[in-house]
């Protein structure tokens, strides 16, 4: 790899201005479409193949019954008249049904009207609801989205309180909450960010580069996520998620590669010291890229939506990373030259990085390595008593609580569930197919035996609803009776077309526990089954939860293996040794179980004035795919120089001092830029996106302070020449020069 890279070197040298003008006839092109980025977004991303998907499609193919549905919430104002009330419910339905609205299905309000169905339990005391359902999917709903809000906005001036929610508006609020949480988090972490660079490299040139590379990575990202988008669906997470790993993964790249150049700078001409930069810092930016990628790569196997959408953005923001820093960096540095040390603001002694490493680096390192045992202990308290909280995680699919608490969509179903959704018992949809349809006396026999079944089950509630309890309560007998009565028609037609279908026959079914309980989803997946001839198909919320947990929890540990086998063997290659990439990959889990377990103080618990939220389900996957690979690189770039010293010397305690002290400034600036930019996710308001930035943060900051600062240094000296073992087959040609100078 050295000698490729150094040919990769000499390159960038000779065809530094055709790789920028490339770059930038790239950058250029991307950019017009990465502005359009955001308007493909829909959905929260949790959607798999499964049998709610399947339920979901025949309820609408079969019953009309359709998820893509809009709520009107009506409040009636203090002292307000009832026919008052009505009158405003009516007139705001009608102005409605005027607009040429796309793939309108069904109409219901508390109050009749043509084209409306209308039930009294939509109305309670001065709160009432009406809903518009649609055939369309929430993302070919924006032109609907549109005429409607302007037609309630146009209503609220004329004094009537009606709010919007449900699932288009909760989704299409997310992708608002998400693009100004982005502006808010760029507006306080780029600058902060380029603080940090001038205090590392003391110059605006030097300090610039790293922001320009990190922002080109994310904007062509992005113009490519564009074309996805179009033949994808694309979660409105995604956006954020490429933008925070874009700008912190780049700029740290960056900030390792301009460091090694000025170094190299200093001691040869800027051809040679391009090559140099490339050889050395790109194997490091190579091993660490690789690193991240298979972080989150390892994604893919979960079959849900969002992981494959955040792997695949992600993936490509880090090959994006990894390519500008080892061509467009090396370009625009070959032309700045000794340039780059121009408009230089907090002027520096110069020094030798080799013979005079930073005092105060130095004198930690000693301090920690004289009591290995004692700061080893210390370091491995503190994180295991940080991952205390970890058992009492509660994970959940992201809801309308993941939007801010001033959002009205998010207002308006608070009430709208307060109000008409008191009961936090799960209610679950049940579709019996019969071998015969269910005008056949043998099908509605076995139909009323599964609900007498379903009456003696311990954990169903005796509120069962289907065609016999809607009929009064009849039982098979009954119900075949008033099939054959031509009076009994009227009656029975409306039950009939909505609770039955051909072969398929509907129930619905209130559980004793919630959407989320552990009895819940036992329950849900072990009705998904024959019974007594029919066959029973589950969906509603609880099913939902059920399939996503078990896909999740069933395909991580793929994941996890994929991660810690492909991390291991990539150390293995790069360091010759069995016990560093074991002791890494350790170290990294255990600073990862701290960060969980401190999330949860955090935001489950309310500390630091935290509004109490669950955990998002995709929260600790995703900040253990991708933290996973970044303390991977400030592990290969700290080890890197630990090994070239040893391998000069031969003296594991001296490598181990003069690496931590000759690499801890660069790789402390570097894990502060990375705090920075996804700690300043804290200060946004969707609630999945506070969380993954707060933990990323947390998980940098542990790594670099008690796991790089005590725990590597405690470990390398009481390991001593074992860090370095390895067979003589893996250590190849290293194993004969050491028997050579032994």
């Amino acid at each position: 790899m050295e000698r490729w890279l150094g040919k990769l070197g000499r390159t960038a040298y000779k065809l530094r201005k055709w790789i920028v003008a490339v770059w930038l006839i790239v950058l250029l092109g991307l950019s017009v479409f990465a502005v359009q980025l955001p308007g493909v977004l829909k959905g929260n991303g949790f959607t798999m193949n499964g049998t709610f998907k399947d339920v979901n499609q025949l309820l609408k193919d079969r019953f009309k019954i359709y998820d893509t549905t809009i709520l009107l919430l009506f409040e009636q104002s203090p002292g307000g008249d009832n026919n008052k009330f009505e009158t405003q419910i009516r007139h705001t339905m009608d102005k409605l049904l005027e607009l040429p609205l796309e793939g309108l299905a069904s109409v219901a309000s508390p109050f009749e009207g043509k084209g409306i169905v209308s039930s009294d339990k939509m109305i309670k005391g001065k709160i009432a609801y009406s809903t518009l359902s649609f055939s369309l999917e929430s993302k070919y709903m924006n032109t609907n989205l549109e005429r409607i809000q302007d037609t309630v906005n146009g209503l609220k001036k004329e004094g009537v309180s009606v709010t919007l929610t449900g699932t288009p508006i909760i989704e299409n609020d997310l992708n608002t909450a998400s693009q100004e949480d982005l502006t808010r988090a760029e507006m306080i972490g780029l600058p902060v960010a380029l603080i940090v660079l001038l205090l590392a490299f003391g110059g605006l040139v030097a300090a610039g580069l790293p922001l320009i590379v990190g922002l080109i990575s994310v904007v062509s990202t992005m113009g490519v996520l564009y074309f996805f988008g179009l033949q994808m669906e694309l979660s409105v997470f995604l956006l954020n998620v490429v933008v925070m790993l874009g700008l912190a993964l780049g700029i740290d790249f960056a900030l390792l590669f301009v460091n090694r150049f000025r170094q190299e700078l200093a001691q040869h001409d800027a051809e040679t010291a391009t090559r140099i930069s490339v050889q050395t810092a790109g194997e490091s930016i190579i091993f660490s890229g690789l690193c991240v990628f298979i972080g989150l790569a390892a994604m893919l196997f979960i079959r849900v939506d969002i992981f494959k959408v955040i792997a695949l953005g992600g993936m490509t923001v880090v090959l994006f990373s990894i390519l500008s820093a080892l061509t467009l960096l090396p370009a625009l540095l070959s032309l700045l030259g000794h340039r780059v040390n121009r408009l230089m603001i907090l002027q520096r002694r110069a020094r030798s990085y080799e013979t005079s490493p930073d005092g105060i680096w130095l004198r930690f390192s000693r301090g920690v390595m004289k009591r290995p045992v004692l700061m080893a202990l210390s370091a491995l308290l503190l994180l295991l008593a940080a991952m205390i909280p970890i058992r009492n995680m509660d994970l959940r699919v992201p809801d309308t609580t993941s939007l801010p608490e001033h959002y009205e969509s998010r207002v308006a179903y608070s009430l709208y569930e307060d109000t008409f959704l008191a009961s936090q018992n799960a209610t679950v949809v049940l579709l019996a197919q019969a071998p015969e349809a269910y005008n056949q006396p043998d099908a509605i026999q076995r139909l009323y035996q599964l609900q007498q079944k379903l009456k003696q089950d311990s954990y169903v509630v005796d509120q069962i609803e289907s065609v016999f309890s809607l009929a009064g309560g009849v039982n098979a007998q009954q119900w075949q009776s008033m099939l054959q009565n031509p009076a009994a028609a009227p009656q029975i037609g409306p039950i009939k077309a909505a609770m039955l279908s051909g072969d398929l026959a509907l129930l619905r079914v209130q559980l004793k526990g919630d959407n989320f309980a552990k009895a819940t989803k036992a329950w849900v997946k072990s009705w998904e089954r024959e019974d007594n001839g029919l066959q029973i198909k589950v969906g509603g919320y609880a099913k939902f939860n059920q399939e996503i947990f078990d896909e999740i929890s069933s395909r991580a540990v793929y994941s996890l293996l994929l991660i810690f086998g492909a991390t291991y063997l990539i150390l293995l290659f790069a360091f010759r040794s069995v016990l560093i990439p074991l002791k890494a990959i350790l170290m990294n889990a255990l600073s990862l179980c701290a960060t969980f377990g401190l999330l949860v103080w955090i935001f489950q618990d309310g500390l630091l004035g935290m509004e109490p939220s669950s955990i998002a389900l995709f929260i600790p996957i995703f900040i253990f795919s991708i933290v996973f690979g970044l303390s991977t690189d400030y592990e290969v770039f700290l080890i890197s120089r630990i090994q070239e010293i040893y391998r000069r010397t031969q003296d594991n305690d001296q490598a181990t001092l003069e690496g931590l002290a000759l690499t801890s400034k660069i790789i402390t600036s570097a894990a502060a830029i990375m705090i920075v930019i996804t700690g300043a996710f804290a200060f946004t308001g969707v609630m999945p996106i506070k969380q993954l930035g707060v933990g990323i943060a947390l998980a940098i900051l542990i790594d670099a302070t008690i796991v790089r600062m005590v725990l590597v240094p405690s470990m390398m000296k009481l390991l001593g020449k074992w860090n370095w073992w390895a067979p003589r087959f893996i250590r190849g040609r290293e194993a004969s020069n050491n028997r050579q100078r032994d």
